[in-house]
């Protein structure tokens, strides 16, 4: 059954009249009489009764015409709903984003979506990058903006870079190595330690710090940044942060060096997979964007 035989069959149904139904549709009538045929053979009845002056539905043609009223409204509401996506006039978008990222350049990003493409709809969640990778996979969300640490390669997703941003200690402002400009790795040794438990990092330093003989002691764990500035800022420890993320008051940011510690932020989708028109406009607005006051490192990258 295809939607041309139901929007015929419908039509005369309406006018009762093979002519005036054929010109309606702007077929020729024999087209249309073709049509219906083929309709009543694949549901192995007449659907009218043809007689010279009279056309008029047979028991058979009035139990389906509710029903075929059903899919050709279902079929214009799914071409109008298809139309409104590939147009970008109401097209959801689903977005993980690391929720260890600074919010301020996220929100400006979701401005700029709004402004430029008014029918997206973007659909937000938050968590820790290897659980966002997880759910990209799995075609729970349509795009991820995460970071892992540079170099990490990592086959099955596309990755854009947006910007790098190096990773520092975050320090109570009478702490000892507060009026430093920056800090070795290896004057971290023994000092108290707040763990985020969402850090991208976590696993890789420690190998670092070990190889170099560094030992540090975790006192508290916390799965957010918000609450971790605030125990740093109490005194209570120093935090291995970004360092868009680590502005508070009480707390100074010291970059780590000998190494450096550097964090690469990427718009990733999956290798492979046909994405939306929507996922188009959040790549073109996202490395569009200045970062910090730069541009994506992918456009960079490009030029």
């Amino acid at each position: 059954m295809e939607i041309s035989q139901v929007r015929y069959f419908l039509a005369v149904a309406k006018e009762l009249n093979f002519t005036r139904a054929a010109e309606q549709c702007n077929v020729t009538q024999p087209a249309l009489s073709r049509a219906i045929k083929l309709l009543e053979d694949e549901f192995g009845g007449a659907l009218f009764h043809r007689e010279r002056r009279f056309t008029h539905l047979t028991e058979l043609g009035r139990m389906v015409e509710t029903y075929l009223e059903g899919v050709f409204e279902n079929s214009r509401q799914a071409k109008q709903i298809a139309e409104q996506y590939v147009h970008l006039k109401k097209t959801p978008l689903r977005v993980g984003i690391m929720s260890t990222i600074a919010p301020d350049e996220i929100i400006e990003l979701i401005s700029s979506i709004r402004g430029h493409h008014p029918g997206v709809e973007l659909h937000l969640c938050d968590a820790d990058a290897p659980s966002l990778r997880r759910r990209l996979i799995e075609g729970d969300l349509e795009a991820a903006i995460y970071a892992l640490p540079s170099n990490i390669p990592d086959e099955e997703v596309h990755s854009l870079p947006l910007f790098r941003e190096q990773m520092v200690m975050a320090v109570h402002l009478t702490h000892r190595l507060a009026n430093q400009r920056r800090v070795q790795v290896k004057e971290m040794s023994n000092e108290s330690y707040i763990h985020r438990n969402n850090c991208e990092f976590a696993g890789y330093a420690d190998a670092v710090l070990s190889a170099q003989g560094v030992t540090v002691s975790p006192v508290y764990w916390s799965d957010r940044d918000d609450w971790t500035l605030a125990m740093i800022a109490a005194g209570l420890g120093f935090g291995f942060m970004p360092e868009h993320t680590a502005k508070h008051a009480g707390v100074v940011a010291l970059p780590i060096t000998d190494p450096e510690f550097w964090r690469e932020v990427n718009l990733v989708t999956v290798r492979g997979r046909r994405h939306s028109p929507a996922v188009g406009a959040l790549v073109r607005e996202a490395t569009q964007k200045r970062w910090f006051g730069e541009r994506a490192k992918a456009l960079s990258a490009a030029e």
